[in-house]
């Protein structure tokens, strides 16, 4: 028999304040055309003052938690995926370990910017399969409003907060590709791209948090090309091909980006669950608030074949194949 790393529960929390294009344009040469035009974004939520990265996790957590009928002490493992953390230490996980009220297990974050969720659930899978835990909260969560440059009107419209939560657990399977759980991962990154997608600031440079830096074509270039190659990479890996999927689940960072690297991958958008329009880029929440509304509207439903793909600064990148 085979141990899969199987979705048990899924949860998100988005911030009270939703925060329209139009709100924009009274401060820079924007419109909400404009954004809508080269995004699809029509909506996103901030972060209250004082609302922090570890609060939103928590609330997700606990959302996740609720839908998996579990408690937090049934937890072994935590993994944050965020590249906005509350403190430099202790990890958002840590924090979330308190949060919950969990005594058990061990808790870090995961760095990988957009493809922080990715990453997180390719950690959380090794941890299973290897026997070093058998249930995972794995979490993407972001306050990307808090290292924006708001005068930058090409990357200030682009992102939001939030954070969204799984709960996977260990389960036989048969070990062929019809089984539940994570079937296959692809992990990518190169760091000759750095200067493409980064933020301006850290502990051993400025001192500071900085602020988000994008070179948007280059980005876009990378994007399409390596999103569609990682996505086949993982269901080459897993037996099965792109005829097989009922959902790709995509890093929501732009509506271009997603339709092309459909298209690319021959996948009609109909399969595809998109909601970036109303929580525009959320980084490592984005994979993990798009899984839970989507199985909230009805769409994503057991025994359904997922992709997820993510990009980030790094360059990051890499996707994940899993049976609901």
């Amino acid at each position: 028999m085979t141990i899969r790393a199987v979705v048990r529960g899924v949860g998100h929390y988005l911030p009270e304040r939703v925060v329209e294009n139009a709100e924009f344009e009274a401060k820079l040469d924007t419109s909400d055309e404009w954004i809508r035009t080269r995004s699809g974004i029509e909506r996103r939520h901030f972060a209250a003052e004082g609302e922090t990265t570890s609060q939103m996790a928590i609330r997700a957590a606990e959302a996740a938690l609720r839908d998996a009928g579990m408690a937090a002490d049934a937890i072994d493992a935590i993994i944050v995926a965020t590249s906005t953390p509350d403190y430099t230490f202790p990890s958002v996980a840590s924090m979330v370990q308190a949060g919950l009220g969990s005594r058990n297990g061990f808790a870090y974050d995961v760095q990988a910017v957009c493809a922080g969720f990715v990453y997180a659930l390719a950690n959380a899978n090794a941890l299973i399969v290897s026997g070093q835990a058998a249930r995972v909260l794995v979490i993407g969560a972001e306050t990307f409003s808090r290292i924006m440059d708001w005068s930058d009107r090409s990357t200030c419209v682009l992102f939001g907060d939030g954070a969204g939560a799984l709960v996977l657990e260990a389960a036989q399977g048969t070990g062929d590709k019809t089984d539940r759980g994570i079937l296959a991962t692809d992990l990518n990154s190169d760091g000759r791209y750095r200067d493409l997608l980064y933020v301006d600031g850290g502990v051993s440079t400025s001192g500071t948090a900085g602020h988000l830096r994008m070179q948007g074509n280059q980005v876009f270039r990378h994007a399409v090309q390596k999103l569609a190659e990682t996505a086949h990479k993982a269901l080459e890996k897993s037996g099965l091909d792109v005829g097989d999927v009922d959902w790709i689940v995509p890093h929501q960072a732009n509506l271009r980006i997603i339709s092309a690297t459909a298209e690319r991958m021959q996948v009609p958008m109909e399969r595809v669950v998109v909601t970036v329009q109303d929580h525009g880029n959320t980084s490592a929440a984005s994979i993990p608030l798009a899984l839970s509304v989507g199985k909230a509207r009805g769409q994503i439903r057991q025994g359904d074949l997922i992709v997820t793909e993510a990009i980030g600064g790094g360059l990051t990148w890499g996707s994940v194949v899993l049976r609901w």
